[in-house]
């Protein structure tokens, strides 16, 4: 497993490359959840999602060879818009591989970006691995990937040093990539920090995972927060979440769609479902707030046709 060296190395690389995202206070989400409440704001990331945290730095990574070969991954959305943005930036081709059903808003931006857009029914992992062979890419997993997990742990220390009083950091989980990396960094400065994952109801795969005791598929996961429904646990992922995790908790649907209006009106921040989830861990009362409670906004490419219908 990588450490605290190797996260502090991809935070210097990436450096100058994204954004640098702030943290954010309001009194009015203070007094909504009874909590004293920071945001780490990456929905105003590159291509408004922490995913370019950990592909960049993968691909920052790859040999000549792998570069040559072109790019590839599997995305509900985010991941496939910070490969894409990431391999333009390289200057390298890129593939990806996206629900038919997809947000078509994350389906445009990663056609905007210059990636080619195979869109799939079914099963999306066995259409990436089958694409990916076929034509000899160089595949970037999402989430399952330690350069991308050490990636991710550059926000982690951007919360600690920007806002060293933190006690707990609660963090979206879908396949397990940023809670993976977010954890290594945070436990391995303050081994006494709480981490909390946050998974929708209907999109469990990590919780069930680590009560089977070794990754599971749930390749029917759906959820309002889309960039959270994964179909599997990452098997790296398994490992970190299960070593530097306090507490998996599940949250509703209509908690998440609640707590994203909410927060919406009340802060003006414009975040996707996905990035309202660990807040409604609070306003569901699932996480009992202790401290100074570091939230992670993890994206704003929302579908606002669909959160804001009545």
């Amino acid at each position: 497993m990588p450490g605290l060296d190797e996260v502090r190395g991809a935070a210097h690389g990436l450096r100058g490359r994204i954004h640098r995202t702030p943290m954010i206070e309001s009194s009015a989400l203070d007094e909504l959840f009874g909590a004293t409440v920071t945001l780490k704001a990456e929905l105003f990331q590159k291509t408004g999602s922490f995913k370019v945290r950990g592909i960049l730095h993968k691909l920052l990574r790859l040999t000549a060879e792998e570069r040559e070969r072109g790019v590839i991954t599997v995305s509900a959305g985010n991941a496939a818009g910070a490969l894409a943005w990431a391999a333009r930036d390289a200057g390298l081709p890129a593939t990806v591989v996206m629900a038919r059903t997809a947000v078509p808003a994350k389906i445009e931006a990663a056609r905007a970006y210059g990636a080619r857009v195979e869109l799939v029914d079914g099963d999306l992992v066995g259409a990436y691995e089958a694409i990916r062979d076929e034509r000899k890419l160089t595949g970037v997993h999402p989430f399952d990937d330690l350069d991308v997990i050490t990636g991710h742990g550059s926000l982690g220390l951007e919360v600690l040093e920007d806002r060293p009083d933190v006690d707990t950091v609660l963090v979206p989980v879908g396949g397990g990539g940023l809670i993976s990396g977010v954890a290594l960094a945070a436990k391995l400065l303050r081994p006494g920090i709480r981490v909390i994952g946050v998974e929708p109801e209907t999109a469990d795969v990590v919780s069930r995972s680590l009560e089977a005791g070794a990754p599971q598929r749930q390749p029917t996961a759906r959820s309002v927060a889309d960039g959270l429904a994964a179909p599997v646990c990452g098997t790296h992922n398994y490992a970190f979440i299960r070593d530097y995790v306090d507490e998996m908790v599940r949250v509703s649907d209509s908690a998440i769609v609640e707590t994203t209006r909410l927060v919406m009106s009340r802060t003006k921040l414009a975040l996707e479902p996905a990035a309202a989830a660990p807040l409604a861990a609070l306003y569901e009362g699932k996480v009992v707030p202790r401290g100074l409670t570091a939230s992670v906004v993890s994206g704003g490419n929302l579908d606002v046709s669909r959160i804001l219908q009545a």
